[in-house]
């Protein structure tokens, strides 16, 4: 099974772990959903990379500065299906790659050479705008970030 390189913009099939489930004790996410690492960063000493991922959601936002919409163009060249979705940019998860929770895209594949882990890449005008509308929540102190490392 062949893992991706965790590179920004790269949308991966991962477990997420929202922030209020986090708050409740939960160490698992409920679903696998698609998120988008927004930041990569390799530890020099042990050679480990540190990940940060948002959330991609059908859930309209309540504010709409918590969140980017993905054009469907750009969910049809991902492979993801034509209903509406966001990406939260109000909280993230970040945690060691590849970790326990990336999941194939098609069940069970797991175990098969030619496991896919991710969609592919959001287009840079997009993820520029995610990236942008997060650094906005983060100085603000309103992005909330559940350690799953």
């Amino acid at each position: 099974m062949a893992l991706p390189q965790p590179e920004p913009g790269l949308v991966i099939n991962y477990a997420y772990l929202w922030h209020d489930e986090a708050e409740k004790g939960k160490e698992e996410g409920r679903t696998t959903r698609p998120c988008v690492i927004i930041l990569s960063v390799s530890q020099e000493a042990d050679g480990s990379r540190h990940v940060a991922v948002l959330p991609v959601t059908h859930s309209p936002p309540q504010d709409e500065d918590d969140a980017v919409e993905i054009p469907l163009s750009v969910k049809k060249h991902l492979g993801l299906d034509d209903e509406r979705s966001w990406v939260v940019v109000s909280q993230g998860n970040e945690f060691l790659w590849p970790g326990f929770d990336l999941r194939p895209i098609t069940p069970g594949s797991e175990n098969e050479g030619d496991a896919r882990f991710a969609y592919g890449f959001l287009p840079p005008r997009l993820f520029n705008r995610i990236v942008a509308a997060f650094a906005a929540h983060f100085r603000n102190r309103r992005a909330q970030l559940v350690s799953r490392s």
